[in-house]
């Protein structure tokens, strides 16, 4: 047993680091590379993709400017996708956590989208001290029913 077997075995745990918090992910979720500079993080959670967007203290817009773009996403009417948002606070943070299911217009926010039907999104606004958070996750409306208990713990994680 070297010094260098010790190392390997204290695995960091999965994770990101974002306004002075640390957000715990759980390890079968597959860290990708970032495809936009915008995002802070960026993983594979089965057949969803869930993003991480930190922009900075008093910057990323107001939590219903952001509610109400995410579900511009969908082709369907707000009415149609059963959405809900719900508040929560915990430990000097507000997180307003938004949910919606329908047709998902998929894409760059300027450029092509591509329809995605049966899709959900999960999706969080953590306000906190080193400005607000956004969690977002879509996919398959069963991928991302499946991941939502971990998507909810996700988002509490840096509060704990």
């Amino acid at each position: 047993f070297t010094l260098t077997g010790m190392i390997f075995a204290q695995k960091k745990p999965a994770g990101f680091e974002v306004a002075g918090h640390a957000f715990k992910v759980p390890p079968e979720w597959q860290s990708e590379k970032p495809a936009s500079r915008m995002r802070k993080a960026q993983y594979k959670v089965g057949e969803a993709e869930l993003v991480v967007f930190y922009f900075g203290k008093g910057q990323g817009g107001t939590v219903e400017a952001n509610v109400a773009r995410w579900l511009a996403q969908f082709k369907e009417p707000r009415e149609k996708l059963g959405a809900k948002t719900s508040e929560q606070k915990i430990a000097g943070a507000k997180i307003t956590t938004v949910s919606a299911t329908g047709t998902y217009m998929s894409g760059p926010p300027f450029g092509a989208k591509v329809a995605k039907a049966g899709y959900a999104m999960r999706a969080a606004i953590i306000a906190c001290e080193g400005g607000p958070v956004f969690i977002k996750m879509t996919g398959p409306s069963d991928a991302v029913a499946q991941a939502s208990d971990a998507f909810d713990k996700l988002a509490r994680s840096g509060f704990e």
